[in-house]
């Protein structure tokens, strides 16, 4: 249910907003990485949804400029945005996999590269993990469905 003034919904994508959400979804990052509350690949993600899709509570994919002429990767998008929206599973497409890659701590030279397009951010059934940056995005999500925009797209800045 979406409960929000006109003044909220203007000037619900204001750049300011959007900054800190970005913000809000690296410490998001930053605090599911060590608690192993990652999974990180377009089929590592596949298979997670399959087995649980109720320990999912955000479902992040990821492109560059040059991922969007690659059609297995957006038919891939499509099909996970479509079981996460059956589900409902919040979704972000975020721009800037570099900045990702550094989040998560996979940026180092000579290993094999991760496939970063899909991460899911869980919060298994046997903790009570509360965070207030999560509670942002995934509060971002929702105001997003309200004005029908059911997977906005934040850009990480660089730092």
């Amino acid at each position: 249910m979406c409960n929000m003034t006109f003044e909220e919904v203007s000037g619900d994508h204001s750049a300011e907003r959007l900054d800190s959400v970005a913000r809000a979804l690296e410490e998001v990052l930053r605090s599911a990485l060590p608690r192993g509350c990652i999974t990180v690949g377009v089929y590592e993600a596949a298979i997670s949804l399959n087995v649980d899709p109720d320990n999912v509570v955000l479902c992040l994919l990821a492109t560059d400029e040059e991922d969007v002429k690659d059609v297995a990767l957006q038919i891939h998008f499509t099909l996970i945005q479509a079981f996460c929206c059956e589900n409902d599973i919040n979704i972000l497409r975020v721009n800037n996999m570099r900045r990702l890659a550094e989040i998560l701590g996979v940026s180092k030279q000579g290993e094999e590269p991760m496939d970063l397009h899909c991460i899911l951010v869980t919060n298994p059934h046997s903790t009570t993990w509360k965070d207030p940056a999560l509670t942002k995005v995934n509060g971002f999500c929702m105001d997003s469905r309200c004005l029908d925009q059911w997977v906005p797209i934040i850009n990480l800045p660089e730092r």
